[in-house]
């Protein structure tokens, strides 16, 4: 993946912006562009989103198969995130197999759902041992304009939320091509949502457009549900070289805390309905 190129007096008036509490856009440092979530966009997958913020698109489907279980875990089933960056989506995005950032962003998806417990893989148990389902979740950039992390991890979730389990026939051993009445088997108390900030000038700032991202010191994506007491934090990931100070690391977690509480309520909505 090529680097975006900034002129220095385009890098500078962001930062200056920023730095006085605007951007050029006109939204807070806070505020996320406006989310779209389109459903229903593959009849050959057991689940298919589009999703986007602003410009920024996605595509993200689930797929069922049939597979052996783990050793170490022999009662559950697997999961299994691929994120794929083509050209198309940016020029900065190259052909070929998947670069270090198809596979880093891949992995903080993969792990932010994961850790929360939101699968329950036991439930995708088929026989102890020796047949569990397996989940593919595959996601597709369709246009970057700056924070794919957070359109990727929305659409993630959402075509998780909306996945049916194939109908099995156990007596031919095989998936028959249709969907059965069974959803997808998900703790709803375990969501956690991602949501990547970025440290731009001497400013936490959210949703970044591509100009933003390409010129941030470094980013920070955390994983956050809801909780009795106080947000549960399932995975973060930092990202770039920049350092975190402790002052920033307190603003970029209270950031993400007040964006879970204004954003939850729909967030939860579009995965599992009114």
């Amino acid at each position: 993946m090529s680097e975006p190129i900034i002129p220095n007096m385009l890098r500078s008036r962001i930062i200056e912006a920023i730095n006085g509490n605007t951007r050029f856009d006109g939204r807070k440092l806070s505020e996320y562009r406006e989310i779209k979530i389109e459903r229903g966009i593959s009849k050959n997958a057991e689940s298919a989103v589009k999703v986007s913020f602003g410009k920024t698109e996605v595509l993200a489907g689930v797929k069922m198969g049939l597979a052996e279980p783990y050793p170490d875990s022999r009662d559950e089933g697997t999961f299994m995130t691929t994120v794929e960056l083509h050209p198309m989506a940016s020029n900065d995005f190259e052909m070929g197999k998947p670069g270090i950032q198809s596979v880093e962003f891949a992995r903080i998806i993969d792990r932010g759902i994961r850790e929360s417990g939101f699968i329950d893989f036991k439930k995708l148990c088929i026989t102890e041992g020796e047949k569990v389902w397996q989940v593919f979740l595959d996601i597709f950039a369709i246009n970057n304009d700056g924070n794919l992390l957070d359109v990727m991890g929305l659409a993630a979730i959402v075509a998780l939320g909306s996945a049916k389990l194939p109908v099995y026939n156990k007596k031919e051993d095989k998936i028959e091509h249709e969907l059965s009445k069974d959803s997808l088997p998900l703790v709803k108390e375990n969501l956690s949502f991602n949501m990547t900030l970025h440290k731009i000038g001497e400013k936490i700032v959210a949703d970044v457009s591509k100009e933003e991202e390409s010129i941030s010191s470094y980013r920070m994506s955390v994983a956050m549900g809801e909780a009795k007491e106080s947000p549960r934090i399932t995975a973060m990931q930092k990202g770039k070289e920049g350092a975190i100070s402790p002052e920033d690391m307190e603003n970029i977690l209270n950031t993400a805390e007040l964006k879970l509480k204004e954003m939850f309520p729909r967030v939860k909505e579009e995965v599992f309905g009114k």
